[in-house]
């Protein structure tokens, strides 16, 4: 795909940070928005910032809530038209460290993360399919879903899905028209560590004094480098170019260089002779 203008984009966590850098280029590309977001008030000031450039309509939705994802559809596409440009975004991050883990976080991460991804895909694709006119798909994954980073065991699996997913779909979508990308994210300056933990799930974790510490400096450490990061309107303009390019890898620099080159010569090398 070539040409964005005039299609509609439905984009989950439009509402802040690389999901609105996405919606900010899309607008200015001539691209119709449905953004989607459980932050209402974020939604409020997307719309008002981007209404006069393009019609835009704002939807809250927990990406986890298949009903409810499913309404949200088609609603979108009463008010907008058909949805051709798919963007899986919404994402969390954070949790705790291994042993500590209980089936809430897990299901809170995988369900936002991965099943968020998942849900989208299976409510548009067929649609997608079926209307013939082409179409996009880009799924917000990270750099740590190339190689294990020190980002956590919960956000560390959902990503490798994500990725996996992605890869899987370019090769089964590629010949009927319909292009794929995975967002491979390193830092970009956002607001996501605090707000995911202002909105993780608290009961069953029993972390002591000197865990909850550690934790906390490893928010801020986080929060800090992502504030040194690329800014979400430079990561919007990538996706809007990979997706007119129609590449599948997105990466927003080089961090994690190096322990791709080390993961993938650890896999080669443990291959028999």
């Amino acid at each position: 795909m070539t040409d964005v203008k005039g299609r509609t984009a439905f984009i989950t966590g439009g509402g802040n940070g690389i999901g609105l850098g996405i919606a900010r280029s899309f607008a200015r590309a001539g691209a119709k928005l449905a953004l989607v977001d459980v932050d209402t008030d974020a939604l409020a000031r997307a719309k008002a910032e981007l209404q006069d450039i393009t019609p835009v309509e704002t939807f809250q939705l927990d990406v986890r809530d298949r009903d409810a994802y499913a309404a949200t559809a088609e609603a979108a596409e009463r008010a907008l038209g058909a949805v051709s440009l798919l963007f899986n975004n919404a994402g969390v991050a954070g949790g705790a460290p291994a042993s500590k883990l209980n089936y809430e976080l897990w299901d809170w991460v995988m369900g936002i993360n991965l099943y968020g991804v998942i849900n989208g895909v299976q409510t548009f694709l067929s649609k997608i399919v079926e209307r013939g006119q082409g179409g996009h798909i880009v799924n917000t994954a990270s750099g740590a879903g190339l190689a294990a980073t020190g980002a956590g065991l919960l956000y560390t699996t959902s990503k490798y899905g994500v990725v996996g997913m992605s890869e899987v779909l370019n090769l089964e979508l590629a010949p009927i028209g319909i292009g794929v990308s995975v967002l491979c994210p390193g830092p970009v300056a956002t607001g996501i560590v605090q707000r995911s933990a202002d909105t993780a799930p608290k009961s069953g974790l029993s972390l002591s004094q000197q865990e909850e510490r550690r934790a906390a400096e490893r928010r801020e450490l986080a929060t800090q480098i992502l504030e040194q990061g690329v800014s979400i309107d430079a990561v919007g303009e990538m996706v809007l170019k990979a997706v007119r390019e129609n590449r599948l890898y997105i990466h927003t620099d080089r961090v994690m260089e190096e322990l791709i080159k080390s993961r993938a010569k650890a896999l080669l090398d443990a291959m028999p002779s």
